[in-house]
Formats: C-alpha cells, sequence, structure tokens
C-alpha cells in the first residue's frame, strides 16, 4: 500500500463522518446577526452617555465646542424632554441618576431664591457677558498709532476661529455685510480683507483732541486668525470695514445686531393650542401647552397626534421664545410653577392602552403667559402671583 493509499483510507467514509470530525467547527453555519431594534439604539445611545459620566466625572456640555460631547450633551437633553424614553431606559439609570427628576420646590419663592435660577434672574451683566476673555491693559496714548503685533496668548482664541469657520460650513451662521458702528461690540467676528478678526475687548473711553476738537475714542483688542493683534481705536476699525467692504458674522435667521457669538442658544419655551376634535378637549377654553426643546419646535411637535403628550391631536405653535444662556427647562420649570394651580386634570390613553396624565397644558390666556415670560426674564415676577378669578398676574398682597 502507497502513502497515498493512506491517506484515501484515513479519509471520511460518509457525509457523516466529516461532520463528526469538524472539531474547528469549519461546516457550522454563521449565526445571522440579531436585528438592532429603536429601543437597542436609545439604549446604546443613553449607555455611552453613562459612559461619559464615569470617565469625566461630569454630566455633557450641548454647549461645548468639543463635538463629540456637544452630542452627548445634546442628546442627554432630547431624551430628558421625552417622557417615554426617560420610561423606557429609567433601568439603566442606576449608577448615577442622570434621568431623575428634580424635585419642585415647595413654593414660588423658594423655587426663586434656588441657586439653580441665579444665571436667569442675577446676572448683571446681561447676554453679552464675555467677562471669561483675556484682557490685556494697555497705556493710552493720543499720539500712538496702532500696529498688527504678534498675539502672545493666541493658544487661547485659535480654537474660537476653528469653531467659527466650522460653524459657517454647517450653516449655523453667515456672513453678512457690515453696517455700522454699532456692530463692533465685545465678542463680534468680523472678516477683513479676508481675514477672520474678533473683537476681544473694547477699552473705556478716553478723551482725545482730534483737528483741535475734542472727541472721545476707544481702543480694541483685536484678535486676528494669522495670530496678531492690533489696539486700533473703535473708530479706526470702522473705516476700515467700510473700506474693504467688510463682513460681519450673525447667527443664521437674525439681525447681524440681535445676538452676537458670545451668545448661547440653549433652547426653546413654546406654547401650543390643541386642535383636538374630542369635545372633552375643544370645549376647553384658554388651554395651552407651556413646554421647551432643545430643537426646532415644529420637528418637535411633527407627530402630536399620536403622543399623549400633546393629547393624541394635532397642534397649533402660538409662541415659540428663542432663549440664551439660560437653561430652557428651568424657565419652563418656573412658569409650570407660576400657572401650577390652573393646570389640566385629564387622563389620556396612548396607543398601546396606557394611562397617561399630561402634565404641561394648562388654562390660561396667551397674553398672560406672555406676561409672565416678560416678567420672569425681566425679574419682576418675584413680586407677581397668578389670580385664578381674573385669569391675570397680580401683585402680591
Amino acid at each position: 500500500m502507497s502513502e497515498n493509499d493512506d491517506i484515501f483510507e484515513a479519509a471520511p467514509s460518509s457525509l457523516q463522518d466529516l461532520i463528526d470530525n469538524d472539531l474547528d467547527g469549519l461546516l457550522d453555519a454563521p449565526e445571522k446577526p440579531k436585528k438592532i431594534s429603536s429601543s437597542d439604539r436609545l439604549e446604546r445611545a443613553f449607555l455611552e452617555i453613562v459612559e461619559f459620566r464615569r470617565t469625566h466625572g461630569r454630566l455633557p456640555s450641548s454647549a461645548t465646542r468639543e463635538i463629540a460631547e456637544r452630542k452627548l450633551g445634546a442628546r442627554l437633553e432630547g431624551i430628558l424632554a421625552n417622557d417615554e424614553k426617560v420610561a423606557a431606559l429609567r433601568h439603566l439609570d442606576t449608577e448615577f441618576e442622570l434621568l431623575a427628576v428634580e424635585a419642585a420646590a415647595e413654593s414660588l419663592d423658594e423655587l426663586l431664591e434656588s441657586d439653580d435660577l441665579d444665571d436667569l434672574l442675577g446676572d448683571e451683566s446681561g447676554i453679552l457677558d464675555v467677562s471669561d476673555l483675556p484682557v490685556i491693559k494697555r497705556p493710552e496714548s493720543p499720539d500712538s498709532v496702532a500696529q498688527r503685533v504678534k498675539s502672545e496668548d493666541f493658544d487661547l482664541f485659535e480654537p474660537l476661529f476653528k469653531a467659527k469657520h466650522a460653524e459657517l460650513a454647517e450653516g449655523a451662521y453667515k456672513l453678512m455685510p457690515f453696517t455700522g458702528m454699532d456692530l463692533i461690540r465685545m465678542g463680534a467676528f468680523f472678516v477683513l480683507n479676508g481675514v477672520m478678526c474678533f473683537v476681544a475687548e473694547v477699552g473705556e473711553d478716553v478723551d482725545l483732541v482730534v483737528g483741535g476738537k475734542p472727541r472721545q475714542k476707544q481702543r480694541l483688542r483685536v484678535v486676528f486668525e494669522n495670530g496678531t493683534e492690533s489696539a486700533m481705536y473703535k473708530q479706526s476699525l470702522m473705516t476700515r470695514m467700510y473700506e474693504a467692504q467688510g463682513q460681519v458674522l450673525a447667527r443664521t435667521g437674525h439681525d447681524a445686531g440681535e445676538v452676537l457669538d458670545a451668545d448661547v442658544e440653549s433652547g426653546h419655551i413654546y406654547v401650543l393650542q390643541s386642535l383636538s376634535e374630542d369635545p372633552a378637549v375643544a370645549g376647553i377654553k384658554n388651554l395651552h401647552k407651556i413646554g421647551f426643546s432643545t430643537s426646532n419646535v415644529e420637528t418637535r411637535i411633527k407627530n402630536a397626534a399620536y403622543s399623549p403628550t400633546y393629547l393624541m391631536a394635532p397642534v397649533k405653535v402660538l409662541a415659540d421664545y428663542r432663549l440664551y444662556n439660560v437653561r430652557a427647562s428651568r424657565l419652563e420649570h418656573l412658569l409650570h410653577r407660576v400657572f401650577a394651580e390652573v393646570r389640566l386634570d385629564l387622563t389620556q390613553v396612548d396607543r398601546k392602552g396606557r394611562d397617561y396624565d399630561p402634565s404641561e397644558w394648562f388654562l390660561v390666556p396667551l397674553e398672560t403667559i406672555n406676561k409672565a415670560v416678560a416678567m420672569i426674564m425681566s425679574g419682576e415676577i418675584t413680586n407677581y402671583v397668578y389670580d385664578k378669578a381674573l385669569q391675570q398676574l397680580v401683585e402680591r398682597g
């Protein structure tokens, strides 16, 4: 018997023998990948937020310039704004209680005195505060002529320029024609002769004599994206912008002078009217939903007819307040506290037959809601309460 005969004698004599001798599992049928459901995707998304909290010791921010963290922060705010998502994820929230609902204040006074509202009612510097920017004090000299010099701390500003270019590419910002001195403010970005620049500081008024006449001028600290800076006067920058047909960076959807770059858009407070044909809802006068959203309101409500949150019916947007530098959820919570006495008491049944008590609907006139928003932003609300009988905000007795 030859060597080849030995080989053939050792070979399996049947298909079953071949299968039985497949010790490495080469003939095993590959397992079909498990289909990922929307619930699985939601859980994975939430666990990424949990891992960020575990790694960094804090929650991700939706206002940071770090894109990855900003996405996680926006995702967490979206989850917190959706009761159904919160309920679906609660079993995973055992380590840090990220989905825990804050205890409501016992009174309006307690809520107004809480630290969480300091930015809303105690920010004397206003929405244009950029006091955390580095400041260089320069001696004023009437005879000096500003020259561009190397910016020694340019590393502090370089991320701002990169972020601004990214926001232009995304469409969040756009370039608009320079229209006047009023646009030259701390925190503003411009394009001068094709180079982006940033007004990092506006100095105090300086009394000068120009052409034999007394004038007041202000020195600026203008940082350019090429790593240089200038201490030119405000009037000088205006002249150069006009001569070069310079441009200002403005938020898309706003006039150039409305909102500066230093302001962070934090969400929307909206007021909705139900278009329900259900007699139990349609017959209620002055029924309005007061809610908040971190995204476009129209997008938020597009599936209202299928959600008990919106009374299982289409809705109409009556007011949409775009907020800056304050948490929309805090303002919403304060409005809910102001009108707590007239909250709608109604149980809805969702598509799965489960009972749901919508908590954001109130029996209050629209004009009173609008007035409450204005009074909260001005701080006057501390002196007023809602009178259910009069359907108005009245001074505390």
